[in-house]
């Protein structure tokens, strides 16, 4: 197990005035990460010709190798650095070759970023099935009876981003598998929580930034596709930087590069990639199933201490990093209890349910603590205490 006190003090000294859990929104950048931005900036400035044809491959290389450690792929071409989920979730569903009457299913309380990409698909004739969310997200319980000879696709959080529920994605992609069904993840939530093994979890494709569970700045993340997937699939969206030979600008071909690299598109954003590559290393030398260890007791002690205050708790213990509760206030009693949390320096989110009732949102990372939560529950408390005697 890593130190968590030196943790906070060597890479997040907004710990010393801040309680910040709103992790699941946007991280705060740890200081090497910030040390590692500014590094870029400062090159980018002074010699950008010579910084980005000396730095900019290599950035790209050092996080494909390291997110294939954190993965355990099989090859580090089956990594592509990428902007956003959505931009990554958007160019692989554009290059499935699916036919009309084709279906593809997801939760029914899915982020848009993983929703949005295969509703999309319906002008072309693929049906949308939506899975009711069982416990909170998506189980094989709600998916199997949806599915036929057309299921083409399953789409999953490997972390729920409002419920907090954990995808257990060896079950589904085993399911997938068997069916020849393309298993996709959405791992923005999750991929710097818990140990995700894309081999034995039978994940065809992954997307994620990495603004929240990554630690690193937003406008950056990564892709992973599988290679045996990778061949099949044909870009609709081609950056100049996906071809064979892409560098003869004036031959213009078409023929994909090998790999996940087929994703790729133009001028990358080195800054944000030097941001990635940093936060990669912190959270490889931390261990993330250490980070998850950590995180898991810190959610569940945050759900006891929920529930004993009798609020309404819809995250489950041993999920981990999200806790979502119900605080029974108007949407505007929530607001004005988040933000007297905020002017003392306490950061959580105010989220509302697919019927518009606001709760209130937890979320955790590696160096969290159990005095930040203690320290959390007075201030509500108090401010709660407040907000009814108006």
């Amino acid at each position: 197990m890593y130190d968590v006190d030196q943790l906070r003090a060597t890479e997040f000294p907004l710990s010393e005035h801040e309680i910040y859990f709103n992790h699941a929104a946007i991280s705060p950048l740890p200081t090497r990460t910030q040390e590692r931005m500014a590094w870029a900036v400062r090159h980018l400035h002074a010699q950008p010709s010579n910084f980005f044809m000396e730095e900019g491959q290599g950035l790209a290389e050092r996080i494909r190798e390291g997110a294939a450690r954190l993965l355990n792929a099989a090859r580090k071409r089956e990594i592509e650095p990428i902007s956003t989920t959505s931009a990554a979730l958007n160019t692989i569903a554009q290059a499935i070759p699916l036919e009309a009457g084709d279906n593809v299913i997801f939760c029914e309380i899915e982020f848009p970023s993983n929703a949005y990409p295969w509703m999309s698909l319906e002008r072309d004739g693929v049906e949308v099935r939506m899975a009711p969310a069982v416990e909170g997200g998506l189980t094989l319980e709600g998916l199997a009876p949806l599915v036929d000879e057309r299921t083409r696709v399953v789409a999953a959080s490997a972390i729920q981003f409002f419920t907090g529920h954990r995808t257990n994605m060896a079950a589904i992609g085993a399911f997938c598998r068997e069916r020849d069904i393309l298993f996709v993840v959405d791992a923005i939530q999750a991929i710097g929580h818990m140990p995700i093994d894309v081999q034995s979890m039978n994940v065809d494709v992954l997307a994620t930034g990495g603004q929240k569970s990554l630690l690193a700045a937003p406008g950056t993340g990564f892709l992973y596709v599988r290679d045996a997937v990778a061949e099949r699939l044909r870009p609709r969206l081609i950056g100049p930087n996906a071809c064979r030979d892409f560098e003869q600008w004036l031959d213009y071909d078409l023929t994909p590069r090998p790999g996940a690299a087929r994703f790729a598109m133009g001028t990358p954003n080195v800054v944000g990639r030097a941001a990635l590559d940093a936060s990669l290393n912190l959270l490889l030398e931390l261990g993330v199933e250490n980070v998850d260890r950590h995180v898991t007791a810190l959610a569940a002690e945050a759900i006891a201490m929920l529930e004993r205050l009798g609020y309404e708790v819809i995250s489950r213990p041993g999920h981990g990093p999200i806790v979502t509760f119900n605080p029974g206030l108007s949407e505007g009693e929530a607001d004005a209890l988040v933000e007297t949390l905020r002017q003392q320096r306490v950061t959580v989110s105010r989220r509302s349910d697919a019927a518009g009732v606001p709760h209130v949102r937890l979320s955790l990372h590696a160096y969290n603590t159990s005095a930040e939560l203690a320290r959390f529950e007075q201030l509500w408390c108090d401010a709660y205490a407040g907000l009814q005697a108006e």
